[in-house]
C-alpha cells in the first residue's frame, strides 16, 4: 500500500524493528513529540516508540492497523509522514507547497486515513490564509485534491464514514471556533453542516465516526467552560441531538475521543496540571459512563483497527 512513497530525507527518524502491535493506540508525548504505539495486550506504561526525531503530530492507526500517518514539523514546513506499527524507518507522503496544491498548501494538521487505506484526508492551510480546508492525498503521493475549495468556512479533524465516500469534521469561521459539524462528501457533493446542542459551544479538536456510522463522538467545549466528550446519532448527513457520556469527575478536562469498539471511546483525560492520559469510558444510552486509566502519558490518541 505504502510501496510507492518516498523515502524520509530530511534527518532519518526511524529504524525501530520488531513491534508487537495487531491493535490499540497511538498516539505522541509532549515531552519529546514521537509517535508511540501500544497493543491493548501490552504493557501501557512500556508503549513501544516508532519514531526518533521528534516534531511528530497527530498520529492515526489504518484501518488494518499497519501503518501510522502523522505530521512531521520542522521549522515552518510540514509534512505528512506514516510508518509501520510494526517498526521501521518512516515514509515522506507529502510535503506543504507542494506544486500539484495550486492554492499553496501549508500548516498540515489531524490527517487519517480512508476506510481502504489508499488515502489520505488532511486539514492544510490554503496560501498565505488564516482558514482552513480539507484535502486528499493517495498513499502513492499522487491525485491531490482539495475537498473545501475557495469557502471561507474553517475545517477541523476529519473522519471518515464506514464506506469512504465522506469525512466528518467539525467546521466554523475558525479552528478555535467550530460552531458546526460539516459533512463533506468526497464526490463533490454538496457540503451538509449540522448545528451543536446540549450547551456545546464549540467542537474543541475532533469529531470521530463510530465503525458502523450511526454516531460520532466529539469533544465539545461548554458554554459554561471546560470541554466534555459527547456522542451524536448520524443519520444520513446530519448529526442529531448531542449527549454527554462521560463523568471524569470536577476539573477534569476531557478531549481528542477515538473510538475502541462499538460502545466504547478513548480519549484523554487532564486535571488539575496532572499528567494527561488516555482513558476508556462505555457509551450507554441515557446515562454517563465512569472511565478507566489505559496508556498514561500521552497526547492526541488515535485507536486501530477497529
Amino acid at each position: 500500500m505504502l510501496g510507492g512513497c518516498e523515502p524520509l530525507d530530511d534527518g532519518g527518524g526511524g529504524g525501530i524493528g520488531d513491534v508487537l502491535f495487531t491493535r490499540g493506540f497511538a498516539f505522541v508525548r509532549d515531552n519529546d513529540r514521537n509517535v508511540f504505539v501500544v497493543d491493548d495486550d501490552g504493557d501501557a506504561n512500556s508503549p513501544q516508540r516508532l519514531t526518533t526525531v521528534g516534531g511528530a503530530y497527530w498520529p492515526s492507526v489504518s484501518r488494518n492497523g499497519r501503518s501510522v500517518v502523522f505530521v512531521q514539523r520542522s521549522g515552518g514546513d510540514t509534512a505528512l509522514l506514516t510508518v509501520p506499527t510494526s517498526g521501521g524507518a518512516p515514509s515522506t507522503l507529502f510535503r506543504s507547497n507542494d506544486p500539484t496544491c495550486a492554492r499553496g498548501c501549508a500548516n498540515f494538521r489531524t490527517p487519517t486515513f480512508s476506510p481502504d487505506g489508499r488515502s489520505v484526508v488532511f486539514v492544510f492551510s490554503p496560501g498565505n490564509s488564516s482558514q482552513t480546508a480539507l484535502a486528499r492525498i493517495n498513499t502513492d503521493g499522487s491525485g491531490f485534491q482539495e475537498l473545501t475549495p475557495n469557502n471561507v468556512i474553517a475545517y477541523g479533524a476529519p473522519s471518515f464514514v464506514p464506506n469512504g465516500s465522506a469525512v466528518v469534521a467539525g467546521a466554523g469561521s475558525g479552528l478555535n471556533q467550530l460552531d458546526q459539524i460539516a459533512y463533506v462528501p468526497l464526490n463533490g457533493g454538496t457540503i451538509t453542516y449540522s448545528f451543536l446542542s446540549a450547551g456545546v459551544q464549540f467542537v474543541e479538536n475532533r469529531v470521530a465516526v463510530s465503525s458502523s456510522g450511526a454516531q460520532v463522538a466529539l469533544d465539545g467545549r461548554l458554554t459554561s467552560g471546560g470541554t466534555r466528550i459527547f456522542v451524536g446519532q448520524l443519520s444520513g448527513s446530519n448529526v442529531g441531538a448531542l449527549q454527554r457520556v462521560t463523568n471524569s469527575g470536577p476539573g477534569s478536562e476531557e478531549s481528542w475521543p477515538t473510538w475502541t469498539g462499538a460502545s466504547q471511546l478513548g480519549f484523554l483525560v487532564s486535571a488539575g496540571g496532572s499528567d494527561t492520559g488516555i482513558y476508556r469510558a462505555s457509551v450507554g444510552a441515557g446515562s454517563t459512563g465512569s472511565v478507566s486509566l489505559a496508556v498514561p502519558s500521552a497526547a492526541e490518541p488515535s485507536y486501530g483497527p477497529f
